[in-house]
């Protein structure tokens, strides 16, 4: 699946929630599907535009993206199923820590550490705020259709925070059987 088509999704899916201004789906894409996915905002404007030249969204309201109300469309809605049986198009990894790591040697074992340690401060906080937004999130939306799916993906961060958790913990270990 194309960059474009993957914002496609993400303008879409954001829109089969509820319309909303193209300020309100981009803060939307940050807030909500900002825990898994990452969204260039300057694609945005131009996907709602180029959605909308294609019958998939309809504009309601003001002339200007930024004041208009947008709607999904049946044809929309249509698309969206389409790009969302597509298969699923990996990226490549990109993981400053592990690429530092993999040249510890020459990093050094205090600075890996350091690294380590910071790694785990920083998926023990995420696993705090996923637990925190799935406390929320179940006592406010446990009964609507989308719950079962939602919880999904809040799931999928709490058990790649603990991972990352336990995996920090192991290569501190590691490290520290090595003086």
């Amino acid at each position: 699946m194309s960059r474009s088509s993957q914002t496609q999704v993400a303008v879409l899916g954001g829109l089969s929630v509820e319309p909303m201004t193209a300020y309100a789906l981009r803060e939307a894409i940050r807030d909500v599907l900002g825990h898994f996915w990452s969204e260039s905002f300057g694609q945005i404007y131009p996907t709602l535009q180029a959605l909308e030249d294609a019958g998939h969204v309809e504009r309601r309201g003001g002339a200007r993206a930024r004041s208009s109300v947008f709607a999904i469309t049946e044809s929309g809605t249509a698309r969206l199923i389409e790009l969302l049986n597509e298969p699923v198009q990996e990226s490549p990894p990109r993981n400053g820590l592990l690429l530092r790591l993999f040249f510890g040697r020459v990093l050094g074992r205090d600075r890996c550490r350091e690294l380590l340690r910071s790694a785990r401060d920083a998926a023990s906080s995420q696993l705090a705020e996923y637990e925190r937004l799935l406390a929320g999130l179940q006592a406010a939306e446990g009964d609507t259709p989308d719950w079962p799916f939602i919880r999904m993906t809040v799931l999928a961060g709490i058990h790649h925070a603990r991972a990352s958790v336990a995996w920090a913990d192991e290569c501190l270990d590691t490290l520290q059987g090595e003086q």
